[in-house]
């Protein structure tokens, strides 16, 4: 069986954390977002009783909507697609460029 390595290919990504703000993620995702919440780690129901959600932000891909959670990185593929990776995958397989 053939073997191959990936192309190296530089990506656009923006790392979400429960201080992000809008202002600060690039126009690329404010574009994609459907709605941007407000980042709290808890919610109450009407009698009081504090449920914990957990925070999130969902995008536009090509699969669908998905959830991306605080910690996510959101990336801007080749195409321009946008999907979310899990912060120990995306350092695994990515690192910074000069």
């Amino acid at each position: 069986m053939a073997k191959f390595r990936k192309k190296p290919v530089v990506i656009e990504a923006w790392h979400l954390t429960f201080n992000s703000e809008c202002s600060t993620a690039p126009g690329w995702m404010t574009d994609a977002l459907l709605h941007w919440p407000e980042m709290n780690s808890a919610n109450f129901l009407p009698d009081g009783n504090e449920i914990s959600l957990q925070p999130r932000i969902e995008i536009k891909t090509l699969e669908g909507t998905m959830n991306a959670l605080p910690g996510d990185w959101i990336i801007k593929g080749i195409h321009d697609e946008l999907y979310p990776c899990k912060p120990d995958i995306f350092e695994l397989t990515y690192e910074p460029v000069d």
